[in-house]
């Protein structure tokens, strides 16, 4: 079983790359929130050190090696837990875990079907059953510090002072609304309407 992979990416597909070891080049397969981060993890010398998860993908005539690879074991374990999910193997959750893991992990926390379903390869059914078997059950996964910024949208300001209005005649004083309107942002970063925002507010207010 291989576990872990040391050398030199001598080429990049879009959903794997090879790495040289000493003249022998390994195919290694790449979930895209983990392409992301490759370069960051590239030592001074240009080597990478990939932690892998190695299965075999059986067909009808032969049983054929895989590698998965990884920056490091916590994000191995957490895919690990991903395809215990029903009907979710490895090659399936290499595609689904193109968001930033701490962003997916969160998801199923919260039960947030809206962005589990933008996941490739996750529709309505597969969310629920992904919700169902893990929720509860990747909480340390929420704090890996690995958030990209495209994945947590600025909100407009029109939309924020929109709601501070409300706020405001509402009688709230014009330093606590703000207060808690960024609150309610750095909840969810995902609202989009001055709705969405009041409801983050009120459910701060009531908990």
């Amino acid at each position: 079983m291989i576990s872990n992979i040391s050398g030199r990416i001598k080429k990049r597909k879009a959903s794997s790359v090879i790495v040289d070891v000493n003249g022998i080049s390994y195919e290694v397969l790449i979930p895209p929130a983990v392409m992301r981060s490759l370069d960051k993890a590239l030592s001074e010398d240009g080597t990478i050190n990939l932690i892998t998860y190695h299965y075999y993908q059986m067909d009808p005539s032969k049983a054929i090696p895989v590698l998965v690879g990884f920056i490091n074991e916590i994000e191995r374990e957490f895919f690990e837990q991903f395809i215990t999910v029903s009907g979710v193997g490895p090659k399936a959750a290499c595609r689904a875990l193109s968001l930033s893991f701490s962003v997916i992990a969160d998801a199923i926390d919260k039960g947030d079907m809206v962005l589990l379903k933008t996941l490739p390869g996750i529709g309505e059914q597969k969310a629920r059953e992904i919700v169902a078997k893990l929720q509860g059950k990747v909480g340390k996964f929420g704090l890996i510090q690995d958030r990209f910024s495209e994945e947590m949208p600025k909100v407009k300001e029109d939309i924020k002072e929109e709601a501070l209005n409300v706020l405001l005649q509402l009688q709230y004083k014009k330093n606590e609304a703000r207060e808690m309107i960024e609150k309610a942002i750095s909840h969810n970063p995902k609202v989009a309407t001055c709705e969405d925002i009041l409801n983050e507010v009120y459910k701060g207010v009531k908990t």
